[in-house]
């Protein structure tokens, strides 16, 4: 993906003009070569960083005034730390790259633009650096080629994580191929959120036209015209979420025995089928070769006295250390016994619901959320309110 949209933000393009050495970088503004003064009073090189908050080519106000710096502290020329700048310690921002301290200089009206926020940090690092040795500058009008995008799996950078400062953490769902096998109402919103994480390949199986009532049950708004033109459920997800990233790989079939095998690579597996048929051959397959997934089910029922519905949805996971609690949660019989999520009656909000619960679970599986007591299944009852676990998972390990 280009850089292009970034860099010519006119605060970016403004520093570049001067001779900044300017980088866009997983969601942050780098400033490279700032010149500084070290506590042995000699000149040495940082980077002033800090994270970009707007939108790409309209990067406005920053959210805040401060910026991180690789190096050791700066000092003044005596090489007494400049503690006018002083705020905190360092952190891993994202994998290979980390910041050794945290300013914060305020000016009183703070900084209306990304522009005036760098130079200012620039100029009272760099000018100390410049009473020592007055060729020291951090123009040096070097060009840095972007590198961000030719690796990442989104089409614009992910500012959402940037200014959240949880990219190294965001950076343990990068699997390399995750599967959602079944697009109805929860498979289609489990992609919607696995969509905006840093998972390399998502391959999506459905052998169904997307029709009416599934927009009623899907994430966003399907128009007419799509309706009309009946695309196979997988073309259309693709689609829709091919323009935001990378990776969406359809398959318009149905997972059975003779096709298993296209699982084999998979790294993890959402499986939101609607019949006990097809969940027990796709979850022995995976059981039989350790590869880890999440069954969800939903059972809503009408109670025609009440005119209400009440219902559960259920999330269990199976991992290489815990899979034999499936069999005792999950509806595996013929396509004509009561299965669990194939239930007549669904809502989007609890088909929302069961999704989140189940990309959760996902989640803590792959230790981005904490997961205290490693629960392998849970039931959320509508009627009661309630969230319910598994109590023998408890202390079990992945």
């Amino acid at each position: 993906m280009s850089q292009r949209p970034i860099v010519l933000d006119a605060d970016i393009r403004r520093l570049q003009d001067e001779g900044y050495e300017v980088e866009v970088l997983n969601g942050h503004l780098l400033v490279h070569s700032i010149p500084y003064v070290t506590s042995l009073a000699v000149v040495s090189y940082g980077i002033v960083v800090t994270d970009l908050n707007g939108t790409i080519g309209e990067l406005g106000r920053p959210k805040d005034h401060q910026v991180w710096f690789t190096g050791e502290f700066p000092c003044h020329s005596t090489g007494k730390p400049i503690e006018a700048l002083r705020h905190s310690g360092g952190q891993t921002l994202w994998t290979g790259f980390a910041v050794q301290h945290r300013f914060s200089n305020k000016p009183e009206s703070g900084f209306p633009d990304y522009y005036s926020k760098m130079k200012s940090y620039i100029t009272i690092i760099s000018n100390e650096a410049k009473a020592i040795d007055p060729t020291a500058t951090p123009c040096t009008f070097k060009v840095i080629v972007p590198s961000e995008e030719a690796n990442s799996v989104f089409k614009y950078y992910d500012s959402a994580s940037s200014r959240a400062n949880i990219i190294a953490v965001s950076e343990k769902l990068a699997m390399e191929k995750v599967a959602i096998v079944g697009l109805g109402g929860t498979g289609s919103y489990v992609l919607d959120l696995v969509a905006k994480t840093r998972v390399r390949e998502i391959h999506l199986f459905d052998g169904k036209i997307f029709n009416q009532h599934n927009a009623f049950r899907a994430p966003g708004a399907a128009s007419v015209e799509t309706l009309e033109a009946r695309p196979a459920k997988v073309d259309y997800y693709a689609g829709t979420y091919g323009a935001m990233r990378h990776g969406i790989v359809p398959h318009s079939v149905f997972i059975s025995q003779d096709n298993a095998e296209l699982l084999a690579e998979v790294d993890f597996v959402f499986l939101c089928v609607d019949t006990g048929l097809s969940r027990k051959v796709i979850s022995t397959f995976l059981r039989d070769r350790d590869i880890p997934f999440v069954d969800v089910g939903m059972d809503l029922q009408m109670i025609f006295e009440a005119n209400q519905l009440i219902g559960t949805c259920r999330t269990t996971l199976v991992t290489q250390g815990k899979a034999d609690h499936f069999d005792d949660y999950a509806p595996q019989g013929t396509d004509t016994d009561e299965d669990l999520y194939r239930s007549n009656i669904q809502v989007a909000d609890m088909n929302a619901l069961n999704a989140a619960l189940a990309v959760v679970k996902w989640k803590q599986f792959c230790e981005f959320y904490r997961d205290q007591f490693e629960v392998h299944h849970s039931t959320f009852s509508i009627d009661s309110h309630s969230l319910t676990r598994d109590v023998t998972n408890i202390g079990d390990s992945h």
